[in-house]
């Protein structure tokens, strides 16, 4: 399974940007989707997840309120609906999966860069 995240882009505090993870390759069925970013100089956060059967997600509280996650199954596609962009955001962002009966996320896409000026 290879997954390839796309959608960043340079956006002015307060504006919008939705991001997406493709998964493709042999069947795919993980447990959880995970989103993460990683500022210059910082390390590596989680941002939000969900449950690729359930749907449940769980956010971050950095950005409750503002990104949503959400998937199409029959695309193989989870997305990150950034709204209300803060400087803060500026990162690499990644999507990750995350198997039944792994405790870690273990394929990473390359990265997307996701840039707020204010």
């Amino acid at each position: 399974v290879q997954l390839q995240a796309s959608g960043g882009g340079s956006v002015q505090a307060g504006g919008s940007l939705r991001l997406s993870c493709v998964a493709s390759g042999s069947t795919f069925s993980p447990m959880l989707m995970g989103w993460f970013r990683q500022a210059p100089g910082k390390e590596r956060e989680f941002v939000g997840s969900i449950s690729w059967n359930m749907g449940g997600t769980d956010y971050a509280d950095s950005v409750k309120g503002r990104f949503t996650i959400s998937k199409d199954n029959a695309k193989n596609t989870v997305y990150l609906q950034m709204n209300s962009l803060k400087p803060e955001d500026t990162a690499v962002y990644y999507c990750a999966s995350r198997r039944f009966g792994r405790s870690a996320f273990e394929k990473w896409g390359q990265g997307t860069q996701v840039t707020v000026s204010s």
